[in-house]
């Protein structure tokens, strides 16, 4: 069955301001975490991409490499918006836990069952990174976002945050993980909906419940 063609993002209307590695890794990130690694190859990129094969190689020698720059990249912009809503909701932490959600879910949603599914086969040693770069979010912008929400009283003072910390990192990893998200049929955005609204629910104070 044929693939249909890359759509046009912003980074590919401003290649003008762009470098080709910054275009690749645009265009790996929009393919492979939407329909897998084992869908499209180095070459196909190339030639979607209008770019010589010897360019693409001269960035990134395989796959392997390609999708190691993939997920740093997809984390970084992660990172760079928790961060953002976190520094914001000292001021509302309602409005920051909203927002917080739906950056979660937008986020997740772009990660398709095929790209983990291929990403445990063919790259587990990458799924490394996944691990890492997401206890960083959890541990550093979450927590701040959570602080705050203790803070304004919507998080209950009785749990520390430290430990809704912990709680949240444990069942991540042990829930958003390929062979148990398809043991589950679950998605990363459903597992992170599911995981966020059981700890949200203990944690919130009665009246944060209610104005949510």
């Amino acid at each position: 069955m044929p693939r249909p063609p890359l759509s046009p993002t912003a980074a590919d209307a401003a290649a003008g301001r762009t470098g080709p590695r910054e275009r690749i890794v645009a265009a790996g990130r929009r393919w492979f975490l939407a329909h897998g690694i084992r869908s499209v190859t180095m070459d196909d990129l190339a030639g979607e991409l209008g770019m010589s094969k010897k360019t693409l190689y001269a960035h990134f020698p395989g796959k392997a490499e390609l999708v190691e720059a993939i997920l740093l990249e997809k984390f970084r912009a992660l990172e760079e918006e928790v961060s953002e809503i976190a520094d914001d909701a000292g001021a509302d932490f309602g409005a920051g836990l909203e927002r917080l959600l739906a950056c979660i879910e937008r986020h997740a949603s772009e990660v398709r069952p095929p790209f983990l599914r291929d990403l445990s086969r063919d790259f587990p040693e990458k799924f490394a990174i996944v691990e890492r770069r997401r206890a960083e979010v959890i541990e550093t912008p979450i927590a701040r976002l959570l602080a705050a929400g203790r803070r304004q009283g919507r998080i209950r003072k009785d749990i520390p945050v430290r430990v809704v910390i912990a709680i949240l990192l444990g069942a991540t990893n042990a829930v958003v993980n390929p062979p148990r998200l398809a043991e589950l049929g679950l998605t990363p955005a459903s597992a992170f909906g599911h995981i966020l609204g059981a700890l949200l629910g203990g944690i919130l104070t009665p009246d944060a419940r209610t104005r949510r």
